[in-house]
């Protein structure tokens, strides 16, 4: 009996002792980085950068000069100097980015736009819907009888003579005839706008091949006269662009200029306006193996077979 009860107690104070016993939770530490702010806005995303504007400029290639540039381009190339604030128009180096075209962007001339404010006037006058003359109430067919029969309705007839064919039908949508408008003009191209002409009597002795020869070469004497192709503008005077020697270059238009190459004495400056068949050089060799002159025309920079441009001989 004593054992039973001291088993007993046992129990008691092993269960009690068990009460005594309070559980931890495990504590857990948690980064604050990369957790969203208390708000709940998600964080900003990061915007990509929108690669440069490259249009309207070019990347000096080995062996470029600021004349070559301008050349190929059509440009003037004291116009290339100002728009890039070049100090030292000889100091251009591999990959520096020029710009090519005016900074602000200005669209080619020869752009047509049609206006969108012409009013289009009905030329007949749309009838009333209080002026039908057709049968009226029940919407019966139109007929002679119909109308007839209406007619006895509503009183005795005049004496007259009713003509169907001048009486409008009813729901007949009226007839609109829009003003005739004349479609504008194209205008001229650059082209058709400069009165071309040959800047030399001598015998083409080269034409023009887009690979090989951007131009035609003609010769002649030393000291021959060179002549204006056309009337423009003097945009560049000199000898700085290789392998053209002492070279003219004129500018017509917007898009359309003329070179004229290996000269012996340049008789006109930049700046200069110059008249259709004005002499602006003496023939010679510079740059050359052989007296003659090399033309080119080029329209928006790119060379164009001359023959194309000049009358025909």
């Amino acid at each position: 009996m004593k054992k039973i009860q001291f088993i007993g107690l046992g129990l008691v104070m092993a269960l009690l002792a068990g009460c005594q016993t309070v559980s931890k939770a495990p504590v857990v530490e948690r980064s604050t980085d990369n957790v969203p702010a208390e708000t709940g806005k998600p964080a900003e995303a990061v915007k990509p950068v929108k690669p440069a504007d490259t249009r309207g400029t070019y990347v000096v290639k080995k062996g470029d000069t600021l004349y070559r540039i301008a050349l190929d381009h059509g440009q003037s190339y004291s116009d290339i100097v100002t728009w890039n604030n070049l100090k030292n128009p000889n100091d251009i180096k591999v990959d520096q980015v020029l710009r090519v075209t005016p900074p602000d962007g200005a669209p080619q001339t020869g752009s047509v736009t049609v206006g969108s404010g012409v009013e289009v006037r009905p030329l007949t006058p749309v009838p009333s819907a209080n002026n039908k003359s057709g049968p009226r109430g029940d919407k019966k067919p139109y007929t002679e009888a119909n109308l007839a029969e209406l007619q006895k309705a509503d009183g005795p007839a005049a004496p007259a003579t009713v003509v169907a064919s001048n009486i409008p039908k009813p729901d007949t949508p009226p007839i609109i005839v829009p003003p005739v408008v004349k479609p504008p003009e194209a205008p001229a191209s650059d082209a058709d706008a400069v009165d071309w002409m040959w800047p030399s009597d001598g015998k083409v002795i080269a034409t023009f091949d887009e690979s090989k020869n951007k131009g035609l070469d003609i010769s002649g004497k030393l000291g021959q006269a060179v002549l204006a192709a056309g009337a423009g503008k003097v945009m560049y005077a000199g000898s700085g662009i290789r392998g053209y020697g002492n070279l003219v270059i004129i500018k017509h238009s917007s898009n359309l200029l003329s070179a004229y190459a290996h000269n012996k004495t340049i008789l006109v400056k930049e700046g200069d306006a110059i008249s259709k068949g004005q002499k602006i050089a003496e023939m010679g060799s510079s740059d050359s193996d052989a007296v003659k002159l090399h033309f080119e025309i080029r329209q928006q920079g790119k060379p164009v077979d001359p023959s194309k441009f000049l009358p025909g001989r």
